[in-house]
This record gives structure tokens, sequence and C-alpha cells, in this order.
């Protein structure tokens, strides 16, 4: 018995075709995305305005009481955002306002343990060690629902790459 994969546009339902064109689109923030980012495929036809549709946006944070230590991230239109400066046109103003830095990097003398339930499963090009893969087979769920709240791919058993990596047995 042989298997057929069909591709279809997760917009329209509509059938790709092998020598279809397929756009990748990743969803990064949406107000029902609740795992982290997804992928979904499309045609080019369906995405052509896309570009139309955007909107000048401002993304900011507020720092303050109101967050319990933790930042507000806020969207709203540039032109919103422009308003708010009225002594100095907001252009100039961010063009001369302070520069924020960028988190330090990890040393990279920290090894991450995959053998561990808190980092296995976790996409790395290293070779996954036998106590890696037996938590992962035993704890698939947990390792999972950690891999979706942090926004990277779950492990498929049925994916013959994931069960070599993982030792799954292969679906006949």
């Amino acid at each position: 018995m042989g298997k057929k994969t069909i591709h279809v546009s997760d917009f329209t339902g509509t059938v790709l075709q092998q020598d279809d064109e397929v756009v990748r689109v990743v969803v990064l923030e949406h107000p029902d995305l609740v795992a982290g980012p997804v992928q979904l495929d499309a045609t080019p036809g369906e995405v052509e305005n896309i570009d139309d549709a955007a909107l000048d946006v401002a993304v900011v944070e507020i720092h303050d009481r109101h967050g319990g230590g933790e930042p507000r991230r806020v969207v709203l239109t540039a032109s919103e955002f422009d308003a708010m400066a009225t002594d100095v046109p907001m252009a100039q103003l961010l063009k001369t306002a302070e520069r924020v830095r960028p988190p330090k990097a990890r040393k990279s003398a920290e090894k991450i343990d995959y053998g561990t339930l808190e980092h296995a499963g976790k996409p790395h090009r290293g070779r996954v060690t036998e106590e890696e893969a037996r938590l992962v087979r035993e704890q698939l769920d947990e390792v999972n629902k950690r891999l979706a709240d942090a926004g990277v791919r779950q492990i498929d058993p049925a994916d013959p790459e994931h069960a070599l990596r993982y030792g799954f047995p292969e679906a006949s």
C-alpha cells in the first residue's frame, strides 16, 4: 500500500498541484495565536495583495508599575504614535533618542543538557543521547507542550525523521 500526500492552501482549501508555487506565511502574532508562531501554506495569488493591506504601525513596550515588572507590548498606528510627539516631530525624536542595547548573549561556555526534561526534544544539531530519546519517548505529551509553549516545532512519532532521531517505532 502506498501513501499519497495532497497539499492544500490553508487559506482557501484549494488543492496545490506538485508544480504549483507554494508561499509559506509565518504568523508571528495574532490575538488567537496561543502557542507561538505557526506556518500556513498559500498560493502566490492568495497573498499578492497582503502588502497593500499592511498597516504602518508602531510597536512599543511600556515599562511601568502596571506590568508587574514585565513590559506591556502595544501596537498602534504610526500616525497615532507620531501624534504623541508635540514638541519635536516624531521622525526627529526617533533619530536622536537613546538607543536600547540588546540583551547580552549567553556565554558559549554554558552547555545545554538535552538529557533533562527541561531541554529534551528541543531542536539542536548535536547527536541525540539515549537519555534524551528516552525522555522524549516516555514523556512526549509534556515535551510537546513545552515545545509548543516555546513556539518551536513539536515531535511527531509518525514523522520518519523524528522516529529515527528519538527511537520511536516506525509506522508500517
